[in-house]
Formats: structure tokens, sequence, C-alpha cells
């Protein structure tokens, strides 16, 4: 059976869309005929892509969106309605990581994670869940890491926990999401994108330059996950897919 034919006109929101997974994804996502809402807060690299895309035929649309503000996540979630009348996907893929011990302090930047990792995630899903419920279908897909796996220390500890609290809303989700609506959880590795560079503590910055440059694989690895998840049949639900390169360890 050829399944790529599961994504063809399926209308996919993807957060976190200006850059590295979700860029990746955006253009694997198109390839096979999926239709585009694309999220960020970059606009000028959103619109960029959706001309890119557009020029290659397929069909997307881009929304200013900040996934830390419920508003601006409920008027993507309307835009997509607005455009093309139902909604297939969600890709909770906005995140940030700014990397630094717990002793050093860097509350501002934990709280912004809070807010974005996890709040953002809650955010997408309460934005979409009751359309995908009135439609009997609809896929939520999470991006979570390895870090929510393991704890990340001595300098993730606060982004580990952010992680292994988005690994709990998809747990909890998939038990409690009506009959239709699948969920999967997706757990990279080090993967080629901007993640990386979002520390602040110098000494982070460089440990996390060293771990990425000996490790890191390209984000479309991760976006070919994604295909992998939204392509199977309907009463197929891949739960979680933890992806990480051959040589990392951790």
């Amino acid at each position: 059976m050829n399944i790529t034919s599961n994504i063809e006109n399926k209308v996919v929101i993807i957060t976190g869309a200006s850059s590295g997974l979700g860029e990746a994804s955006a253009r694997l996502l198109a390839a096979r005929g999926a239709r585009l809402v694309l999220a960020a807060r970059r606009t000028d690299r959103l619109q960029a892509l959706v001309k890119e895309l557009e020029a290659s035929g397929a069909q997307a649309i881009a929304v200013a969106t900040d996934v830390v503000d419920m508003d601006q996540m409920q008027t993507l979630a309307d835009a997509a309605l607005k455009r093309f009348d139902r909604i297939d996907v969600l890709v909770n893929n906005a995140g940030i990581m700014p990397l630094a011990p717990i002793a050093k302090g860097k509350v501002d930047e934990w709280s912004r994670m809070i807010d974005v990792n996890i709040k953002g995630v809650l955010h997408g899903i309460a934005a979409v869940l009751p359309t995908m419920t009135a439609q009997n279908s609809g896929h939520i897909i999470n991006i979570a890491s390895v870090a929510g796996l393991k704890v990340f220390t001595p300098i993730g500890t606060v982004y580990s926990a952010t992680k292994f609290a988005v690994r709990a809303i998809s747990e909890g989700l998939r038990t409690e999401a009506p009959a239709g609506v699948r969920t999967t959880i997706v757990s990279p590795g080090a993967v080629e994108s901007e993640l990386k560079h979002g520390s602040t503590d110098a000494d982070a910055v460089a440990g996390v330059a060293a771990f990425y440059e000996a490790n890191q694989i390209p984000a479309d690895s991760v976006a070919r996950a994604i295909v992998y998840a939204v392509e199977q049949p309907a009463e197929v639900d891949i739960s979680e897919i933890v992806l990480r390169p051959t040589v990392q360890e951790f």
C-alpha cells in the first residue's frame, strides 16, 4: 500500500517553522502534498519559506505567532480553519534551550523555557483539540528531546524538566484524547538547528558548541520521523519516536 497518500491535502500547522526542525518538516510535508500553516515570530523568514513552497506548487500560509500567548495560538488555529476549513495535524515544535547550571540562577531564562516549552505545547493543544474532536480525526505531534528521557546535567536540568513535562503531557493526552485523535511524541538528540545557540552562559555556550559539532545530524532527520508518523493509516498511532545521532552516547 502506498501510504504517502495519507499526507496529501492534510492541513498541517507547524510552530517554530522559521528555521531548524520546523522549516525542514515544512519542506518535506509540502513535497508530499500537505497544506501548511506555518507559525513563528519571525515573519520575514516565514514569508520567504511560504514563497519558496508556493513556487514548488504547495499551498501554505504564514501566521505570526508567539506560542506563549494563547490568544495568538487561537488566532493561528482560526487562520488554518479560515483558509483550509480543517486542521489535521499540529506539530508543536517551537522551543528554546538556554542552558546553564542551576547555580547560575538564570531565573528569567527558566521562566521563558517554561513558557515556551511547556505552556506553548499546552496552548497548541488547547487551540486545535476542539476542532479535531468535532472532526473525529486529528494528530498532535509534540517535539520533546532525549533530554526528556535522561536529565541533561550539569547544564540542562531545567531544560530537561520542560521536556519531561512534554512527555507527561503527551502521554496524558494520548489516553484522554477523543476517538480519532492521534498523538505522537518525537524525542531527538543533537540535531542541526538554532536551538544550540540559546545559551547566554559563556561556559555552556562552549560546551554545547563542542557537543553539537561532535554529534549533530541534519534537521531533516527529524522531519522524516514526523512524516513517518503522519503518513500512517488512521487506525495506527505512532505513540513515540526517539532518534539520535549514531555517535551520540547521551
